[in-house]
């Protein structure tokens, strides 16, 4: 018996080697701000400003790209993943997009030692690859700044946004997705100032 199991094992693991080898996976990322953004009044509100995480479904709490079809039916490629989940992505980018700002008296991601004026929240919806002619790509994520003082939400912002791909290319759904959360970023940090311009810290 111990003959046959081992012959048995022999012969998969040489069908399997004649199969060739396995695709290589493509990895990609966002892109990250490097440099201070040039701001004309540099004059920080007297605001410490903490990030909590970002929430969504576990398709975009892990690193494989999502592309939806027909209907409401989402899938995942197997061999194209982001270098770090989405929502970790945003987070860091949103970070470095307020701190790089100059606008606030300090800014950091919410930790159970934290101590901050404000926390703001978010839940990412959509972070896809939508099909049609041409493809596009959807990021739909939604916001909400709590004050610590009396916990209340004091201001909440929704963006959507569809932007087509300039392909049909992978590539091509990265550099969209990319441009999107970009655009989402630069949305949220205008919306936060116009907030806090109009309501004052004494």
């Amino acid at each position: 018996m111990k003959c046959k199991i081992a012959w048995v094992a022999a012969l998969a693991a040489g069908f399997l080697a004649g199969c060739g080898a396995a695709r290589p996976t493509n990895y990609y990322q966002l892109s990250v701000p490097g440099h201070p953004l040039a701001v004309a009044d540099r004059s920080p509100y007297p605001v410490t400003l903490l990030l909590g995480p970002i929430r969504s479904s576990h398709l975009y709490r892990e690193e494989h790209i999502v592309y939806g079809s027909s209907g409401e039916h989402m899938g995942t490629y197997e061999n194209q993943q982001w270098a770090e989940p989405p929502t970790e992505m945003l987070e860091e980018m949103l970070l470095r997009e307020l701190r790089d700002s100059g606008r606030y008296r300090a800014v950091d991601m919410m930790r159970s030692n934290s101590h901050g004026d404000y926390i703001l929240y978010g839940r990412l919806y959509d972070f896809k690859e939508l099909p049609g002619t041409p493809l596009s790509t959807r990021v739909t994520i939604d916001l909400e700044l709590r004050d610590v003082k009396t916990a209340t939400t004091v201001w909440t912002h929704y963006f959507t946004h569809d932007e087509p791909a300039g392909g049909k290319e992978i590539s091509a759904v990265v550099a969209a997705l990319d441009h999107n959360a970009q655009d989402a970023i630069a949305d949220i940090r205008s919306g936060l100032e116009q907030f806090f311009a109009a309501h004052p810290m004494n």
